[in-house]
């Protein structure tokens, strides 16, 4: 089958031979793609569709009255891209609002999951809780199986050098730490940013290393901490090596708003207006202030000295 990306409830038509999954599975990471291939495996067994069943907006951002914005690893388009590469024939939205969320766990299983798509092999992470109040679980799922007919897969966490992966310990490493590493390992890919690339100062051109500012499409992705990543960058189908600067910039201008800039290797062309792709492998250092241009201009060279050797180890 051909995956229908961002198919809304209203949009999905039944069918009883669905193997099936819900969550937010924002990040994709590790331990969702394990589900997820569970989930591709069930669907070729019963000759039947994968789907997987997840919301927008965050659920956290409605139970919390807006309050607390979640950041988020992935755009629905990324996600469905991803899902598209990993076999997954169907991702379903649900509009996430307070009258959705006070639907129970049972109401949710019959008459959303069961009478609306249709199951016949569900697919459920270990923590997975849902429902009004999170009163939903495994034994949840389990208990309405025979009644309904359909099958439970119970999936265990997945650990990556001792942590048990999660998308919130990969949204506080590349928050706190800016540990872009740890989440390409969790991720199973290096993390990505998407933005236009926007007028700047042509600060980094006076240094002899011309950057592309970042304008983000979506402001709820969460951006590493302030400092210098080794990066790939994607344009046009073709990928050029590069380091990024988050940060503020304090060695040239004393202003306190954010820039994300990328020096492309090799790369001079005009890209005003273009849309380009980055993908984060590791952290070179902090940002910091340095006593002048030239003690700047020396320290970019090292950056990109030691960004080319970071990709000659990973080639």
């Amino acid at each position: 089958m051909q995956m229908t990306s961002l198919t809304y409830l209203d949009d999905v038509i039944h069918n009883p031979a669905t193997a099936i999954t819900v969550g937010t599975f924002d990040g994709v990471h590790l331990g969702h793609r394990t589900l997820i291939s569970k989930l591709v495996e069930k669907a070729r067994e019963i000759n039947g569709r994968s789907v997987l069943v997840t919301f927008n907006p965050h659920p956290r951002e409605v139970l919390h009255g807006g309050h607390n914005t979640v950041g988020l690893l992935t755009t629905l388009e990324e996600r469905a891209e991803i899902l598209h590469q990993s076999g997954v024939d169907q991702m379903v939205v649900i509009p996430f609002d307070r009258d959705f969320s006070l639907l129970s766990s049972e109401e949710f299983i019959k008459d959303i999951l069961f009478r609306k798509i249709g199951i016949a092999e569900f697919i459920i992470g270990y923590d997975h809780q849902f429902g009004k109040n999170r009163e939903g679980t495994i034994k949840t799922v389990e208990q309405l199986s025979p009644a309904l007919g359909y099958n439970v897969h119970l999936i265990q966490a997945h650990e990556v050098a001792h942590h048990t992966v999660s998308s919130t310990l990969i949204r506080k490493a590349l928050v706190d730490e800016g540990d872009v590493k740890l989440a390409r390992t969790m991720l199973g890919r290096p993390y990505p940013l998407s933005g236009m690339v926007v007028h700047g100062d042509k600060k980094g051109r006076m240094l002899g290393f011309p950057t592309a500012n970042l304008k983000i499409e979506e402001t709820r992705k969460v951006i590493p901490r302030k400092g210098v990543y080794a990066v790939e960058v994607l344009l046009d189908d073709k990928v050029y090596k590069g380091m990024l600067n988050i940060g503020i910039r304090p060695t040239v201008t004393n202003s306190k708003e954010l820039r994300i800039e990328v020096n492309m290797f090799d790369f001079f062309d005009d890209i005003y207006g273009r849309q380009l792709r980055v993908r984060f492998y590791d952290k070179i250092r902090d940002e910091k202030k340095f006593d002048g241009l030239d003690a700047l201009r020396a320290q970019l060279h090292q950056d990109k000295a030691d960004c080319i050797q970071l990709f000659k180890t990973l080639s």
